[in-house]
């Protein structure tokens, strides 16, 4: 943050997530187009680094960076930064199959655009599939067709929903789309692979995978040979 003063660290902690929420948020307005997929904020003791993740990152960037800098200018005077302490960057997502806030904003447009909710559904999960998730699932609810509002879900594949690997390996993102006949709310849920890489997903593997090793053969030594003198 921008105020620099001794704070406890329960205050610290809180005004980061505001910020972060914030942040968030204005750039989910501003970017849905883009294919916003998150943002990073690195706090250095120089400067504070804002990294935003989206698929088409040139358009982020705009002609010569203008958007860019319009971006950085409207976070510098709504957050009280100094003059060159705040930086924002451009990072293009690695697979956008595998980021639930890509596709969520996908099938948000789809449905937008005037696309059968079945049929929308059916094509985002089936590109999430092919870009090699354990599995995902869909959910649609409001006033999707008639008057009547109800939940639609969609799922593929294998999806843990509680405890510690579903922190690690479910990517969750949730828009709120404006038809005609009211709001509909989108939820897509991404089950990651893993990746010992920790590029397409977590590390840590899953508890329940266990690895057998073969063992080595043993090699069997020869019995020792009595070598013992006579006494005479």
């Amino acid at each position: 943050m921008a105020n620099t003063q001794n704070i406890s660290k329960k205050r610290k902690f809180v005004a980061d997530g505001v910020f972060y929420a914030e942040l968030n948020e204005f750039l989910i307005r501003e970017l849905a187009e883009e294919g916003y997929a998150g943002v990073e904020i690195r706090a250095t003791p120089i400067r504070t680094e804002i990294i935003i993740r989206a698929t088409r990152t040139q358009s982020v960037l705009g002609e010569k960076g203008r958007r860019i800098r319009e971006l950085t200018s409207v976070v510098q005077k709504r957050f009280n930064f100094a003059d060159g302490a705040v930086e924002l960057y451009a990072e293009r997502v690695a697979n956008k199959g595998l980021c639930a806030q890509a596709q969520a904003e996908s099938l948000k447009y789809k449905l937008i655009g005037g696309l059968a909710v079945r049929r929308a559904c059916y094509g985002v999960l089936r590109f999430i599939m092919e870009s090699g998730a354990n599995g995902a699932e869909v959910t649609v609810s409001g006033k999707a067709r008639g008057q009547r509002a109800k939940a639609m879900k969609f799922q593929d594949g294998y999806m843990i929903k509680t405890g510690k690997v579903a922190q690690e390996y479910v990517d969750t993102a949730v828009r709120h789309v404006l038809m005609r006949l009211g709001v509909l709310g989108v939820r897509v849920e991404i089950m990651l692979p893993h990746d010992p890489k920790g590029i397409q997903g977590p590390k840590t593997p899953l508890s329940d995978k266990i690895t057998i090793i073969e063992p080595k053969e043993e090699v069997i030594s020869a019995p020792p040979q009595d070598t013992m003198q006579p006494a005479f």
